[in-house]
């Protein structure tokens, strides 16, 4: 989060709920999607997200609707998504400790993250997933506390590396912490060991920790990208297209789609977005281009 803050995407420009769900059914219906995601910037800024949580799990064939959310203001609507039908959800917490904490979110909201953790959890929304990101020389020695701390609440650690996608477009290789940093770090209090079902395309290595049945999960997105077993596509919160997380390109459904375009013609406007898709993210080589739009910009 930049110092300044960030900008708001003009209203004019976001979806209307009518056309996240037009686009939503589209998917779910005809291109067989079977997981939805509402994640960001940030899904609970939305009006109205219940319902479309709600209405995204009325669709035929039912598809799994989840959440990621900073968890600022859960305490406040959990309940209200697990009614709507809400299968899972990921909440993101870097540090436990609140100076730390206030350092990597430019705000004093621990405590009310923890609220939201725990009214997600009282909302039978479990098991509650937590994704954290170590960054060197501030919570980079927190890896064992986070473990610790969640495994002691019943939560489902996820450490995902820092990823190219900061609205400062400051992220830097050298001060990632890698998922083999991430694993031996775990390893000097835990012993992990590769969890026994198939990973296919999850983007989490999970881990067995000391026998179970927790578990911990690293997902290395930069070091030992999944992008072979990729089965995700992002639609903006604007109504654009992408066929991967760090593409620089993205494809217009929104002008389309509000010029009158048919659902069989939005399919295919969103198949052949699909088709171009590269066989992995180039984060590796040194050619790589950050995508201008940051995480914060396009929701989705």
């Amino acid at each position: 989060m930049p110092a300044e803050g960030l900008e708001w995407q003009p209203s004019e420009d976001v979806l209307k709920d009518d056309e996240v769900i037009r686009l939503i059914r589209i998917g779910v219906t005809q291109l067989g999607i079977q997981e939805v995601r509402f994640t960001g910037g940030e899904p609970l800024l939305r009006r109205g997200l219940p319902m479309l949580v709600r209405r995204a799990k009325e669709l035929q064939p039912t598809a799994e609707v989840s959440l990621t959310t900073n968890g600022l203001g859960l305490d406040k609507i959990a309940t209200s998504l697990a009614e709507a039908g809400l299968d899972r959800i990921n909440i993101s917490l870097d540090s436990v400790r609140a100076g730390d904490f206030h350092t990597i979110t430019r705000r004093d909201r621990l405590e009310d993250v923890l609220a939201g953790i725990s009214a997600a959890q009282a909302a039978g929304l479990s098991p509650v997933k937590i994704n954290a990101v170590l960054l060197r020389g501030i919570n980079d020695d927190q890896a064992v506390e986070l473990l610790d701390w969640c495994i002691s609440r019943n939560l489902e650690l996820r450490f995902v590396e820092q990823m190219p996608l900061d609205a400062q477009h400051s992220w830097s290789r050298a001060m990632m912490i890698t998922a083999k940093e991430i694993f031996e770090a775990l390893s000097t209090a835990h012993d992990l060991a590769p969890a026994p079902e198939p990973r296919g395309s999850a983007p989490a290595q999970s881990f067995v920790v000391d026998g179970g049945p927790h578990r911990v999960g690293i997902i290395g997105s930069v070091t030992q990208p999944f992008c072979g077993d990729c089965d995700r596509v992002r639609l903006t919160a604007d109504g654009q297209i992408r066929n991967c997380l760090f593409a620089r390109e993205e494809s217009d459904l929104r002008t389309p789609m509000r010029a009158g375009a048919t659902d069989e013609e939005l399919m295919e406007l969103w198949m052949a977005a699909v088709a171009t898709k590269q066989p992995g993210h180039g984060i590796n080589d040194p050619a790589f281009l950050q995508p201008t739009r940051p995480m914060s910009a396009i929701g989705g």
